[in-house]
């Protein structure tokens, strides 16, 4: 199935791509179902039962929160904290919304969304059911919804439909494996990023480059927030903001005789954890592809841009357009939903992706590029998502920075090779997905394994 660029890295708003954006956009989805469809007279009211790892987690992760305002009509890519604040406490009084058709409907803040742990619906982790009921308790309408990562929502028949073959696809380089990416490329003697900027082209993407910039400019703006915040991370943990006070330190040691070479490390792991402190307070981030592993691929970038000699901002559009044709293969292929397959599909996949835009940049050929993937990916295989309290903060915000140095080390080790190598970026992929189906579901977003409980004063 063809993935845009911006199907991968859409601006939205912590913590979690699955478990925040996911349920404000099936929220958004639900109430506009209702709008459109004839309702009874009488008292009526709105409701959500969340499953699996969203109940689980939903705490932790703002899931309750997403929802609401999701039924009120917020929307992920807008959304300001601070008008969402003031519209929950007005709920708190009215305890209604209204609809899209001018009907006014009942939505409880404390018991419109229940959580069913223990439960989940068979076609994905992330599932939940809205529905709106009379007084009598009677159903009037219900959908399911499932958050498959990256903010992608499905109905339980958008789940159930078989998916658009890539050949059958109306872009000209259909390709659906990493194979096909590589044959494609040297029949048509382009380099990846260029297939990727003509398929967006043909399914009538209007200034492209300049909506790149756009995403780019978020991320930006992002790293900038982060590294420019002090404070304490909210949830209960604690965890005190890292990323300003490391930059602190690397600027006073800037131009000294004796800095490290490798405080262009600690500049990429600063940049990486700016953007994932600003996702655990809630702010504005980009998915890349998720928002658990928003920092990956910024950081690389911002690395790129700031520390590789000769480097170019008019490179920044080619990254994206790399990285999300490598996105678009594992999440086409295996998952980027850390509620499926761990982290492993969301740091591991952010940091295959940045490997292959930074490799490319670094004047790699698609094979070498496509070796950088690989590489960046096998060495996350296995990574469990395990997050104490359910808060995206312990160890997503380091995990961020290491998966954004492992990106720097396999582009660096894939340009200096000839392409060639053992295990391919497919074999790699479905090595993940096979991993991913018979990992635990403790350790897949659902802190029931892991660190989640290796602390147990926490």
């Amino acid at each position: 199935m063809f993935l845009s660029v911006f199907d991968i890295f859409k601006i939205g708003v912590g913590p979690s791509s699955s478990h925040t954006m996911g349920p404000m956009l099936a929220a958004g989805r639900f109430i506009a179902l209702v709008a459109r469809t004839p309702l009874p007279e009488g008292a009526l009211r709105l409701g959500c039962r969340l499953y699996g790892s969203l109940a689980y987690t939903g705490e932790g992760h703002g899931t309750i929160r997403a929802v609401l305002c999701g039924l009120m009509g917020m929307r992920a890519e807008s959304y300001d904290r601070g008008e969402a604040d003031g519209a929950l406490a007005a709920l708190e009084t009215s305890r209604s919304v209204r609809l899209a058709n001018g009907r006014v409907v009942g939505l409880d803040p404390k018991s419109a969304v229940m959580l069913e742990r223990g439960k989940r619906l068979a076609a994905h982790p992330n599932g939940m059911t809205f529905f709106l009921a009379d007084a009598s308790g009677n159903e009037v309408v219900a959908e399911s919804y499932f958050s498959i990562g990256g903010g992608f929502v499905l109905t339980e028949a958008e789940m159930a439909a078989t998916p658009v073959r890539a050949g059958e696809e109306e872009v000209p380089y259909p390709f659906g494996s990493a194979v096909e990416m590589l044959a494609m490329g040297e029949a048509a003697e382009l380099t990846i990023a260029q297939m990727k900027r003509a398929n967006e082209l043909a399914r009538g993407v209007v200034d492209l480059d300049a909506r790149l910039f756009a995403v780019w400019d978020a991320m930006e703006r992002c790293i900038d927030r982060g590294l420019g915040s002090e404070g304490v991370l909210p949830g209960g943990l604690n965890v005190r903001r890292r990323a300003h006070g490391l930059t602190e330190k690397l600027r006073a040691r800037q131009g000294a005789n004796d800095a490290p070479l490798h405080s262009a490390v600690d500049w990429l792991s600063a940049y990486a954890m700016a953007v994932n402190e600003e996702n655990a307070a809630g702010g504005q981030v980009v998915t890349a592809p998720t928002n658990g592993a928003a920092g990956v691929i910024p950081a690389v970038i911002r690395y790129y841009l700031d520390l590789v000699p000769g480097a170019s901002r008019a490179q920044v559009p080619d990254m994206l357009l790399t990285a999300a044709a490598v996105g678009g293969l594992i999440k086409a292929n295996a998952s980027i939903s850390g509620a499926e397959v761990g982290c492993q599909g969301e740091v591991g996949s952010a940091s295959a992706m940045a490997a292959a835009a930074l490799c490319a940049v670094l004047g790699g050929r698609n094979a070498q590029t496509e070796n950088a993937a690989e590489i960046a990916l096998e060495h996350h295989l296995g990574m469990t998502c395990d997050p104490i309290r359910g808060l995206v903060q312990v160890p997503c915000i380091e995990r961020n920075g290491m998966g954004a140095v492992k990106a720097v080390a396999a582009a660096s080790l894939a340009a200096l090779g000839d392409g060639q190598h053992i295990v391919p970026l497919d074999a790699c992929i479905e090595t993940m997905r096979i991993t991913g189906r018979d990992m635990d579901e403790r350790y897949k977003e659902t802190s029931l394994g892991g660190l989640s409980v290796a602390m147990p004063e926490c």
